[in-house]
C-alpha cells in the first residue's frame, strides 16, 4: 500500500491512514491504565472510496507495532481488529481476557 501515511492522534483517540492529504481510514481508540496499561482498539473505519486498498489492515498492524514499541499490550474490542489479530498471531500477541474484560467495563463506565 503505497502513498498512505499512518499516524497517531492519542490526543483525539484516533490511529489514521492518510492517503492524498485525507484520513482513509482510522481506528479509535483509548489507553486503559488499570488493572495494567494497555490500547484498546474500539472501532475501525475506512471510507467508502478507500476500501478494499488494505488500509485497515494496516491501521490494524500499526496499532500493534505502535503498542509494542510502547511495550504494552493490545486488548481489542474492535471485531475487525480482533478478526485481524487472529489472522495475524506472529504480530499481534493474544490479549489477556482479563485485560480485555477490563476494557469493556472501562468503555462501559465511559472510560
Amino acid at each position: 500500500m503505497s502513498g498512505v501515511e499512518i499516524r497517531d492522534d492519542r490526543a483525539a483517540g484516533r490511529l489514521e491512514a492518510v492517503a492524498d492529504g485525507e484520513v482513509a481510514g482510522h481506528i479509535e481508540y483509548f489507553v486503559l491504565e488499570a488493572p495494567a496499561r494497555a490500547l484498546v482498539p474500539v472501532h475501525t473505519i475506512v471510507e467508502p472510496a478507500h476500501e478494499g486498498k488494505g488500509i485497515a489492515g494496516s491501521l490494524a498492524r500499526e496499532l500493534y507495532a505502535l503498542a509494542g514499541r510502547e511495550g504494552v499490550p493490545v486488548a481489542p474490542l474492535c471485531p475487525y481488529v480482533v478478526a485481524w489479530a487472529e489472522r495475524h498471531p506472529d504480530e499481534a500477541p493474544a490479549a489477556d481476557p482479563a485485560l480485555v474484560g477490563a476494557a469493556k467495563e472501562s468503555l462501559r463506565a465511559g472510560r
